[in-house]
C-alpha cells in the first residue's frame, strides 16, 4: 500500500529540495515535480517527492484524521 501525506514546507533548500514538516517530524523531499513552492505551502508528499500543492484547510483536516486513527508522524513515509 502506498500513502501520500500532506506536509507543510518548512524550508527551501538550494538543491531544489525542501524540508517539510509533519507533526514536528522534518524530512527532506524533492521539488523536482513542482514549480513555485514557497515556505508555508502544504504539499502532498509521496516517496520523497512533493507532487502538488494542497489547500491549507484540507491539509489540516487530513492530518487531523491521521491523528484520530492513531497514525503518528514518525510512522509516515
Amino acid at each position: 500500500m502506498c500513502l501520500a501525506i500532506p506536509a507543510r514546507v518548512a524550508e527551501l533548500l538550494d538543491d531544489g529540495s525542501a524540508l517539510v514538516d509533519v507533526g514536528g517530524v522534518r524530512k527532506e523531499v524533492s521539488l523536482a515535480l513542482m514549480d513555485g513552492v514557497a515556505v508555508g505551502d502544504y504539499v502532498i508528499v509521496h516517496v520523497g517527492y512533493a507532487l502538488n500543492r494542497l489547500d491549507p484547510e484540507e491539509a489540516e483536516k487530513t492530518l487531523q484524521l491521521f491523528a484520530e486513527i492513531g497514525l503518528q508522524a514518525n510512522e509516515m513515509p
